[in-house]
């Protein structure tokens, strides 16, 4: 099968092209096929792939060259693709939910005008996003990172017509270029010194050349963090991806939860023999997503619109990835990478599920009481936000337990970092099903048209399904990351962290549902609502950004409304006019005015040359 691995991106990649080239003419229905079928192709090749890797005695990875892309003097990049356990696993979340998402978004957005070009973009993201995890060497991986960028802002602002769609969109594009740009000076600053991007050689180079904790690796690394925060909504780079609500529901399953996120994660972990020569980088990892991790959860319990209170819950939930990554525990991020995919598409579907059956309503305040009418809507809100908790038995539990696992035993911070994984945990678990309580449980307050069809009911039953026992799949990365050190986990901590959303959940309950617990001694309360507003506004991270780079950049651009660096040239130009203007006015036409001239000129020359010479 490695002669077809080439074809895994190029499929999407045609279903773009097609629909492109079709300039919307299609029937709709050829839309639908060739936008779905194009991922279902790519998904069955990365199955048979998968199979003959996995089916080997000892699985080897192998490298897949295209062909020559740059050959420069002593810089060679071949389009080449690696095929390992890392990759295969993201192959399989890339195409398999992404196909999901695909059938479901063909009867969402059946009565958008723009149909063909809704799909022409979600194909080239997948194409994109395919060519970022099979390639081999930075470069190659650099082209499908832009590219996920790219598609990010074509699907965040499908809707261009209204003017917060389009700066939801470009607000994601320019965010992410800050990444992207430290991510490129990371990857000069390791050619400068490797001489290499391929990722396999840089591995063995570095181990060579640097020891733990040098300077150059750890700056290298410090830059390729700054693309992965960027990409995957981390601090302080995370105030795009709340905004990015603004596109169309399928777009937030696909890119803003269950793949385009998970790039920096990816980026980490590919790069883990590097990371391990530079554990200060690591440690930023891991603070970064314990940080990240519990702002957004905060955020999250205070949001009324239902799909900004799952961007908060993907921007927490990539925390605990980067956490892992952090702490070493490379393994449990990919598989929370992968159950995540699982449960937060379910979750953006079933919420997709929601507003198409509520006039497009958002406000959870303004639903209520509609578990019975929209059942399979209510069943997977269920699955999956149990999933989100961590609960005993779910896909999230396996993962996530394997983190803070993970966590317990680092030293010396990990004590710090597991109480922040706690923390978080809790507050999971309490606006998981805060949002269940609210939209399912209670009065109704709109009434629900008729409920999603086959064609989006039949995504969330298999999103449900994996959501549930996606914790028993086996992810074939060990082979690919160091083996992790046995350590004891007897005793209460593994108890205790198992609890925890059970406890969340219970206090959801009493909050929410059978209101026990006064919340509004607090949320009434000028101090709560001081802590409410700010949690609301993200931890003010919009009105900071705008305090220190947005206003003083307006007030930059004002002061040089006429562009300077214009003024200068334009200064030249009309000292050359004026010069030219004086100049013209010896030009009279009189022969004896021009001999004059000559006369005067030889005059002076004359007596410039015996002064010089003359002592």
């Amino acid at each position: 099968m490695a002669e077809f691995v080439s074809l895994i991106p190029l499929m999407p990649l045609i279903g773009f092209l097609v629909l492109v080239c079709t300039l919307g003419k299609l029937p709709r229905l050829w839309v639908g096929l060739v936008g779905a079928g194009s991922i279902a192709i790519a998904f069955l090749l990365v199955v048979l792939t998968g199979l003959e890797y996995l089916g080997q005695p000892e699985p080897t990875p192998y490298t897949v060259d295209v062909y020559t892309w740059m050959q420069l003097e002593g810089f060679t990049t071949n389009i080449s693709f690696l095929i390992d356990g890392l990759s295969l696993t993201m192959l399989s979340v890339i195409t398999g939910v992404g196909f999901l998402i695909h059938v479901y978004s063909a009867l969402f957005m059946w009565e958008d005008r723009d149909y063909s070009r809704f799909f022409s973009y979600m194909n080239l993201f997948v194409a994109a996003m395919l060519l970022l995890v099979l390639a081999d060497n930075l470069l190659v991986l650099f082209v499908g990172w832009e590219g996920v960028g790219l598609c990010s802002y074509l699907l965040v602002g499908f809707w261009h017509e209204e003017r917060a769609n389009g700066a939801a969109a470009r607000k994601a594009f320019v965010v992410t270029r800050i990444g992207d740009t430290a991510m490129a000076l990371g990857m000069f600053l390791l050619f400068i010194h490797l001489g290499t991007l391929d990722m396999q050689a840089m591995a063995r180079q570095a181990s060579e050349l640097w020891l733990p904790g040098d300077m150059v690796v750890t700056i290298a690394c410090l830059l390729l963090v700054g693309g992965a925060v960027g990409k995957s909504a981390q601090l302080p780079l995370q105030t795009w991806l709340p905004d990015a609500m603004a596109g169309p529901t399928p777009v937030s399953a696909l890119i803003h939860a269950a793949t385009m996120v998970t790039a920096g994660v990816y980026l980490i972990a590919r790069n883990h023999e590097l990371f391990l020569l530079a554990p200060t980088a690591l440690l930023t990892v891991a603070v970064i997503g314990a940080v990240t991790l519990l702002m957004a959860a905060f955020a999250a319990m205070t949001q009324t619109d239902i799909k900004r209170i799952l961007a908060y819950s993907t921007i927490s939930q990539i925390g605990y990835m980067f956490l892992a990554l952090g702490v070493g525990a490379w393994s449990a991020a990919i598989f929370h990478l992968m159950t995540h995919a699982f449960f937060k598409a379910l979750l953006f579907l079933g919420a997709g599920a929601v507003i198409y059956s509520l006039h497009h309503e958002h406000n959870i305040f303004r639903m209520g009481g509609l578990r019975s009418k929209l059942p399979v809507a209510f069943w997977s809100f269920m699955i999956g936000s149990a999933a989100l908790a961590a609960l005993p038995l779910t896909s999230g539990f396996y993962s996530k337990d394997l983190i803070l696992l993970a966590t317990y035993d680092q030293a010396p911070f990990g004590g710090w970092l597991l109480a922040a994984g706690m923390l978080g945990a809790l507050l999971t678990a309490i606006y998981s099903f805060r949002l269940v309580f609210i939209v399912f449980f209670g009065e109704a307050k709109t009434e629900p048209e008729a409920p999603a069809g086959r064609l989006m009911a039949l995504p969330l039953i298999i999103l449900s399904v994996l959501a549930l026992v996606g914790g028993t799949i086996a992810v074939p990365v060990e082979a690919v990351f160091p083996a992790a050190v046995e350590a004891d986990h007897s005793g209460w901590m593994p108890i205790i962290i198992a609890g925890v959303p059970i406890l969340g959940v219970l206090l959801a309950y009493f909050m929410y549902l059978k209101p026990v617990i006064p919340i509004t001694l607090f949320t009434e309360s000028a101090l709560g609502k001081q802590l409410i507003a700010f949690w609301y506004s993200h931890w003010a991270m919009d009105w900071i950004y705008d305090q220190l780079v947005v206003k003083p950049y307006c007030a930059i651009a004002a002061l040089n409304r006429k562009d300077i660096i214009d003024w200068f040239y334009n200064g030249i130009a009309s000292v050359l006019r004026q010069a030219h203007q004086v100049s013209i006015t010896s030009q009279s036409g009189q022969l004896r005015t021009y001999v004059a001239v000559v006369a005067a000129g030889l005059v002076l020359t004359i007596a410039v040359f015996l002064g010089i010479l003359l002592p």
